[in-house]
């Protein structure tokens, strides 16, 4: 007995669309909600972060709310990197599986690396919160770790913008300018990792560096949110 086919393929098609549309925005979603939590938790760093270990424990003591905010943050840093980090794998591995999974391996990676930050800013506020002898200097030690910790994990984060351009421009559904931009942004983001490794007293090389990831990162969450995802072959506005 033939087998009787069921729902055209422009069907089928269109709801393939639908779902890459969907996927692409919740992405996007997830991406600026992992901006978000980025800038919200460096700001908070700033803030509490002190020359010295007496400096250190008096901010976190004075001002716990806030402390306990940023780790929060960091949290949702966390859980919207590993969100992120899915939602390309399923855009993506249609045009390359294996440089998709390097993407989601990549962003995981970086959201335990932030998970391990976070481990120790929770541990330094308790510790400082509870005093007692050596606290002033295990609140350092945590916080210098937390410190460490963000830095070397910024390698990873550079690692995954470069298979995620190189994605953007073999689909052809993405502007090659914008996946050429994650590119060079994912070196720069590398770069700049082994620049505060090597120049910690000089901060201007790091920053720099890091100017083409936050254009491509702000670039590719505004597409995701208001382009999606176009088929390939579809037409793609090289200008957006």
């Amino acid at each position: 007995m033939a087998t009787i086919a069921t729902g055209s393929p422009t069907t089928r098609s269109d709801g393939e669309r639908h779902h890459r549309w969907s996927v692409a925005r919740i992405t996007g979603l997830a991406y600026l909600g992992l901006a978000a939590c980025g800038l919200t938790g460096q700001l908070i760093r700033n803030e509490l972060d002190a020359p010295d270990a007496a400096g250190t424990r008096a901010n976190l003591v004075a001002h716990e709310g806030l402390a306990r905010l940023g780790i929060a943050a960091d949290l949702g840093s966390v859980l919207t990197q590993a969100l992120v980090a899915v939602g390309f794998f399923v855009l993506f591995r249609h045009v390359h599986a294996v440089a998709a999974a390097c993407v989601t391996a990549f962003g995981l990676v970086n959201a335990a690396m932030i998970l391990v930050a976070t481990v120790f800013s929770t541990t330094a506020l308790d510790t400082a919160l509870g005093g007692g002898a050596g606290s002033l200097d295990r609140t350092m030690l945590l916080s210098d770790l937390q410190h460490t910790a963000w830095l070397t994990g910024g390698l990873f984060f550079g690692l995954w913008l470069i298979p995620m351009g190189w994605l953007a421009v073999r689909s052809g559904s993405m502007p090659r300018v914008l996946g050429w931009t994650l590119v060079a942004g994912g070196v720069g983001y590398v770069l700049s990792t082994y620049a505060q490794a090597l120049l910690p007293d000089t901060s201007w090389p790091a920053d720099l560096l890091l100017v083409p990831a936050t254009v491509a990162e702000l670039w590719m969450i505004g597409y995701l949110l208001l382009k999606g995802i176009a088929d390939a072959g579809d037409p793609v506005d090289e200008a957006r």
